[in-house]
């Protein structure tokens, strides 16, 4: 049985399932209940599975059919976007690249790792930030391009992606300049007397940062914990406390928040990732992506 046939068949039974009955269906298609009847058994008896049942004098999806339907749905919703995406594309000489941000990604390593991309000409980016599950499944679902993130994808043979890491980064200390005056002692130990801002245990270097804190016999005195990467910037530069970001964007701190290194912790890195669906690249902005 061919892809084509199958999805032929599919298409019948999704109509006579959103329809809720063979009648409904035949009206809409403009075909004989009869023939709808007819591939819609076809397809039950490709997949070996009653996909609809009797129900008074009508029918209803069994658990194999909402099963079905479930995939039927992820199919054809986005099988209509594609007269739009084939009219966009002739009527626009921009290449587009829709990418899913993780909301536990710094903004100024964001910037960092697009900066290849909008380096060509006629590039529209369409950027969507979120929580790291949402983004996988929207990647699986072909409605993101990739996904930026600072941990990569489980394993998941369910889940068709690949993870590469982008960068990594030494993670540094930093504070306004005001509590870098008042700080005692050298580096780490200053930071027994300071004020601590930390990201909250989503982030992967959370667990990281606890056991340092342990190895140097600091018992942090935390007054904020944050899930967002720039209001924690906002809050320390604002002299709230001290923080721990990557070396990597030490000038950007420096120059838009006003922030001075305290120092680095030796042996922790921050690791960046581009996660796709695609196993052989075929977007060449996300090839721009990948290569940097």
């Amino acid at each position: 049985m061919t892809n084509t046939y199958n999805y032929r068949h599919l298409y019948y039974f999704w109509v006579v399932a959103k329809e809720g009955s063979m009648s409904k269906a035949a009206e809409r298609l403009d075909m004989a209940i009869q023939t709808i009847s007819a591939q819609v058994h076809e397809l039950e008896k490709s997949l070996g599975y009653m996909l609809f049942k009797p129900a008074g004098r009508g029918i209803t999806l069994t658990e194999s059919g909402f099963a079905a339907l479930e995939i039927a749905d992820q199919i054809f919703s986005i099988g209509e976007k594609l007269p739009e995406a084939v009219r966009d594309a002739a009527n626009s000489p921009k290449i587009k690249i829709s990418v899913g941000v993780s909301d536990g990604l710094p903004k100024f390593i964001t910037r960092q790792l697009l900066e290849p991309i909008m380096k060509h000409k006629d590039v529209q980016l369409i950027a969507h930030e979120g929580e790291f599950e949402d983004l996988l499944a929207d990647l699986a679902l072909h409605r993101l391009d990739i996904v930026l993130a600072d941990r990569p994808a489980p394993n998941n043979k369910n889940l068709n992606v690949y993870s590469q890491e982008l960068r990594k980064t030494v993670l540094g200390w930093y504070a306004s300049k005001q509590l870098v005056k008042k700080a005692k002692g050298k580096f780490p130990e200053c930071l027994k007397e300071l004020p601590i801002l930390l990201p909250t245990a989503h982030s992967t270097v959370r667990v990281l940062l606890d056991q340092w804190l342990n190895k140097h016999n600091i018992t942090p005195n935390i007054v904020g914990e944050f899930e967002d990467s720039a209001l924690l910037k906002t809050f320390a530069a604002s002299g709230l406390g001290a923080f721990p970001a990557g070396l990597l964007i030490e000038n950007d701190l420096k120059d838009t928040y006003g922030l001075e290194l305290l120092g680095g912790c030796e042996n922790i890195h921050e690791y960046f990732y581009a996660i796709r669906s695609e196993k052989k690249i075929q977007h060449p902005l996300v090839q721009a992506i990948i290569k940097q």
